[in-house]
């Protein structure tokens, strides 16, 4: 598993991004013309993000940090991250709400971007983590980044995958590695606690895709009390139809934002609810990392 990431870490391929740089000028016209009637994402608001921010409160990118991740999955570790502030989801439980519900950080110029991501690889990064608040929103940004940057580094897609078909394609031409968020198992508790619609439709659909694309690692936030609704439905899809992903089953949910407005997910989630997530997930032959 990750053998194309591996490869790209030790000399042996070049990074997608590096090996379609001949086509990145066409992509990032394609990217341009869906940003002046936007539909990244699945809210598809087609607003002109040259006059006006998105639904996602996105006009131009804004990025919020960059640094060297050490708490990333291991085998990702040191990753150069970029935060994006603004986000297509409005979790009400959203722990870097700072950033994702609100306008914060500053634009970075894309040739500066790009330097900061060469001197990056010189110092250890193994890969560049685009992430947020959401990626998605950020797309002809990143696709600029890209056009100007030589470091062969793997580029990870960390997104909540709420992403249009358009946008998937774009991705199939520079993203290695998809570091996914699956956080429902339903429609109506997406709904209810992350303010968008029909999430199990889009959010399967992009998987399906991202699977064929590239290498994937997702990530599932154990919920209280949404263990038989969620959780389980989402380890049973996943074991039928991307079985050779790796998940990373997540114990680090805490009440905050929003949260203590929901009565079911106003605490933490015990160690019992965790576990048998875990076990349900071996026993389907999950991958867990």
């Amino acid at each position: 598993m990750l053998e194309r990431y591996y490869a790209i870490l030790n000399g042996e391929k070049e990074s997608k991004y590096l090996m379609n740089k001949n086509n990145l000028k066409k992509i990032i016209e394609k990217a341009e013309n869906i940003f002046e009637s936007c539909h990244f994402c699945e809210h598809k608001c087609m607003v002109n993000r040259n006059k006006e921010a998105g639904r996602c409160g996105v006009k131009h990118a804004r990025i919020s940090s960059q640094f060297f991740h050490y708490g990333e999955e291991y085998m990702l570790v040191p990753s150069y991250t970029i935060f994006f502030s603004g986000c297509t989801f409005s979790c009400v439980f959203c722990q870097n709400w700072d950033i994702s519900q609100y306008e914060a950080g500053v634009y970075i110029e894309p040739f500066k971007m790009a330097r900061m991501i060469e001197k990056a690889a010189d110092n250890g990064a193994k890969n560049v983590n685009w992430v947020g608040g959401e990626p998605t929103p950020n797309l002809p940004y990143i696709l600029h980044v890209l056009n100007e940057c030589n470091a062969n580094l793997p580029q990870i897609w960390n997104s909540n995958m709420y992403c249009s078909i358009e946008t998937m394609d774009i991705l199939a031409h520079v993203i290695d590695v998809y570091l996914t968020d699956f956080k429902y198992g339903n429609n109506e508790c997406a709904e209810r606690l992350s303010k968008v619609k029909n999430y199990w439709e889009i959010i399967t659909r992009n998987h399906e895709i991202a699977y064929k694309q590239g290498e994937m690692i997702i990530r599932h936030l154990v919920l209280p009390s949404h263990i038989e609704c969620c959780s389980k439905p989402i380890m049973e899809w996943i074991s039928e139809n991307v079985p050779n992903a790796l998940v990373n089953i997540m114990d680090q949910y805490y009440p905050t934002y929003k949260a203590f407005e929901y009565e079911e997910i106003k605490r933490r989630i015990r160690r019992d609810e965790y576990n048998e997530v875990c076990r349900y997930a071996e026993k389907l032959g999950i991958s867990i990392v």
